[in-house]
C-alpha cells in the first residue's frame, strides 16, 4: 500500500446501513423494487437492464435503505466466508429500488470517495482476507457492522481516485462485451450444430430445408433423403480402448497420455493445459494404444460421451483405459464431422439412452461400434466440418482476449491500487486564475 496515501477506516468516510428488508410481501406496505443478494454477487455494475423482484417496504425503511446512484453494496452473509464483501456499484438512478436483507449499503462522502474506487479496494484480496478473518459464524458466515466500518481504505486525492476507477470500469467493460460476444457466439454455433448435423448444406452451401430438399425418416429422425445412417463400426477400421496399469510408465515428459480430462464437451479439440507423459511399452500393447491424426475419442467411464478428435501432426501419443479410441476409414467419413455430430445433441441423446439403461459405470467396446451417426457424401462431411471449426476458432479468439482482459485487470488493480502506479499524470490540469 502507498504510503504516501492517507488510509481513513470506512466509516469516516462513507454512511454504512445493513439492511433488514425481506423479500415478503406486505399489503399494508408501499411496492418496491428489491435489490437482492445475486443482484450484487452477480454484477460488478447494479443497472436497471436487472429483473429486480417485486416487493414491499415500510415508509421508514424506503427511506433508510434507498438506492442512490453512486452507492456501493456488499454481501453482508453467506454460507463461505469467500462470498462476504463482494461489492457492487449502482450506476444509475433507478427508481424505487431498495437494498435487501444480507446486503450492506455503503453511501461514500462524495468529497471524500469515488465509488468505483471504493468498490474495486473493497474487491482487493487484501479486503476480503481482513473480511474472513473477522466474519463471525460456523455454518453461515456474517459482517458485523463494525467489522465492515473498520475497513482500511487508502484515499489519495479524489481526481486520481475517479480516474483509477475510470481506468477500471473501461476494462470491466471491455470484459463484460466480450463475455456476451462469448454467449452469442455460443447460440450460433448451438443453431448451427442443430441445422448442418441433422438438414446439411447443398452444393452451393446453403442449408437444405425441407422446402426445398427431398428429407426421410430415420433412426436419428428427419435427415436429408441423400444421407445414409450407419454404424460406427461400419466406418471404422478398429475400435479399441486403453488398458490398466500404465501408471508405472509415467514420466517427466516424453509422449503425452490422453486422460478424460484431456477433451471437453464445449468442443472435440483437444485440451492440453494438464498433461501426463509416459515412457510407452515397446510390446503390442503400446502400439494398440497409439493414436493418428484423425483419430476419434470417445469417454467411456464416468462423465460418459466426451468426443475428441486427434489433430494433424499431434505427435507420439496413447490413450488410457476410460477412453475409446475409433480409427476411423477416412474414405467413408470425416473424423471432425463425427466428432461433431457425436458431441452434438443427436449423438448425445444415444449416450443419455445407454446411461438410462445403466450403463452408468462405463461403455463396453461392442456398445461404441453399436453407436448410429449420418453419413452425407464426403465433400458434404468436409464442409460442415469445416464451418463448425471455423465458428471453434473463433470462440477460442474471444475466449484467449478475455482470459487477457482479466489478467490485465488483476495487474491493473494490483497496481493502480495500491499506488504501486500513480496516475496523475493522465489527470486534466486544475484551470489557472
Amino acid at each position: 500500500m502507498n504510503a504516501g496515501w492517507p488510509i481513513k477506516k470506512l466509516c469516516d468516510v462513507a454512511d454504512i446501513r445493513v439492511s433488514n428488508v425481506d423479500k415478503k410481501f406486505y399489503a399494508s406496505e408501499k411496492p418496491i423494487k428489491l435489490c437482492n443478494y445475486m443482484d450484487v454477487y452477480t454484477n460488478l455494475y447494479v443497472t436497471s437492464r436487472l429483473a429486480f423482484m417485486e416487493g414491499s417496504a415500510s415508509t421508514a425503511e424506503i427511506e433508510r435503505f434507498t438506492l442512490n446512484c453512486g452507492d456501493v453494496v456488499i454481501t453482508k452473509d453467506s454460507e463461505t466466508p469467500d462470498d462476504i464483501g463482494i461489492a457492487a456499484v449502482i450506476a444509475e438512478p433507478i427508481n424505487r429500488l431498495v437494498c435487501g436483507y444480507h446486503l450492506a449499503l455503503i453511501r461514500p462522502d462524495a468529497d471524500e470517495l469515488d465509488s468505483i474506487y471504493l468498490a474495486k479496494q473493497l474487491s482487493t484480496s487484501r479486503v476480503a482476507r481482513y473480511f474472513a478473518r473477522h466474519a463471525s459464524g460456523s455454518t453461515r458466515y456474517g459482517l458485523p457492522i463494525s467489522v465492515i466500518e473498520s475497513v482500511d481504505i487508502p484515499t489519495p486525492p479524489k481526481p486520481e481516485q475517479t480516474k483509477i476507477g475510470e481506468i477500471l470500469s473501461t476494462v470491466d467493460r471491455a470484459i463484460e462485451q466480450t463475455e456476451e460476444l462469448i454467449a452469442k457466439q455460443q447460440r450460433i454455433k448451438a443453431g448451427l450444430m442443430q441445422d448442418l448435423l441433422t438438414c446439411g448444406i447443398d452444393e452451393h452451401g446453403n442449408l437444405r430445408s425441407e422446402q426445398t430438399y427431398k428429407f426421410k425418416d430415420s433412426s436419428l429422425g428427419r435427415i436429408p433423403a441423400e444421407w445414409e445412417v450407419a454404424k460406427l463400426e461400419s466406418v471404422a477400421e478398429f475400435v479399441t480402448s486403453g488398458s490398466r496399469g500404465w501408471a508405472k510408465y509415467y514420466s517427466d515428459e516424453g509422449p503425452i497420455f490422453l486422460r478424460i480430462g484431456n477433451l471437453t464437451r464445449t468442443h472435440i479439440n483437444l485440451r492440453l493445459d494438464d498433461l501426463v507423459f509416459v515412457n510407452p511399452p515397446t510390446s503390442s500393447e503400446g502400439k494398440r494404444t497409439s493414436v493418428l491424426p484423425g483419430d476419434l475419442l470417445i469417454s467411456i467411464t464416468a462423465d460418459l460421451g466426451i468426443i475428441g478428435v486427434i489433430p494433424d501432426a499431434f505427435g507420439e501419443a496413447y490413450v488410457n483405459q476410460h477412453i475409446a479410441l475409433v480409427r476411423l476409414s477416412q474414405v467413408k467419413a470425416t473424423p471432425r464431422f463425427l466428432g461433431w455430430f457425436l458431441s452434438s445433441r443427436g449423438g448425445q441423446k444415444q449416450f443419455e439412452k445407454l446411461n438410462e439403461s445403466g450403463a452408468k459405470a462405463g461403455l463396453n467396446l461392442p456398445t461404441i461400434k453399436k453407436l448410429t451417426v449420418p453419413l452425407p457424401k464426403g465433400i458434404e462431411q468436409q464442409r460442415i466440418a469445416e464451418i463448425l471449426d471455423s465458428n471453434t476458432q473463433q470462440l477460442n479468439g474471444h475466449h484467449r482476449r478475455l482470459a487477457k482482459l482479466r489478467l490485465l485487470k488483476t495487474a491493473l488493480m494490483q497496481d493502480l491500487l495500491t499506488g504501486k502506479k500513480r496516475v496523475t499524470h493522465l489527470l486534466e490540469p486544475e484551470p489557472t486564475h
